[in-house]
């Protein structure tokens, strides 16, 4: 059984990091020009900006959630997303990736020391295993839309 489990979080893992099914978020940033991360091409809602910024809420937030009984999630849906368009500098840019990029890897670390298939004794009957499943899906998902957002822009390969 305990093979299983390895073998398991090794897929999960992958799933998480991206560069299988989909693109990674490295991948998907690689080569952005700054001057792009606040453009909305026409009909579409959000930013890559904000985009990253709702990956990294909802990302945080689930990895609190999992770890912390007493943690409060943000409102939904007003403070999942970022109300201004554009970073407020790069250093605000890249303190976001590097958020993201620390959760992901504190909830794999988490996913590797627990049993990813006990609920979660304050939640409602979610589990390490449905979170995982739920941030991957989520983050695939976002990834997707700001690999479209820069299709949109002209800036994808």
């Amino acid at each position: 059984m305990e093979d299983q489990h390895k073998i398991l979080i090794d897929e999960l893992t992958k799933l998480l990091l991206g560069g299988s099914a989909h693109l990674s978020l490295s991948d998907a940033l690689a080569g952005l020009q700054p001057r792009l991360r606040d453009l909305k091409p026409d009909h579409t809602p959000y930013s890559i900006w904000q985009l990253l910024e709702h990956i990294r809420i909802a990302q945080w937030d689930m990895l609190q959630f999992c770890k912390d009984a007493e943690h409060k999630s943000p409102k939904w849906p007003d403070e999942y997303w970022p109300k201004e368009s554009a970073p407020e500098d790069d250093s605000a840019w890249e303190a976001s990736i590097t958020q993201i990029n620390s959760d992901l890897d504190e909830f794999i670390a988490l996913m590797e020391h627990s049993d990813i298939y006990q609920k979660i004794p304050h939640g409602s009957g979610q589990s390490i295993l449905r979170e995982a499943l739920q941030i991957a899906d989520h983050n695939a998902y976002h990834i997707g839309e700001i690999i479209a957002v820069r299709r949109f822009l002209g800036d994808w390969g």
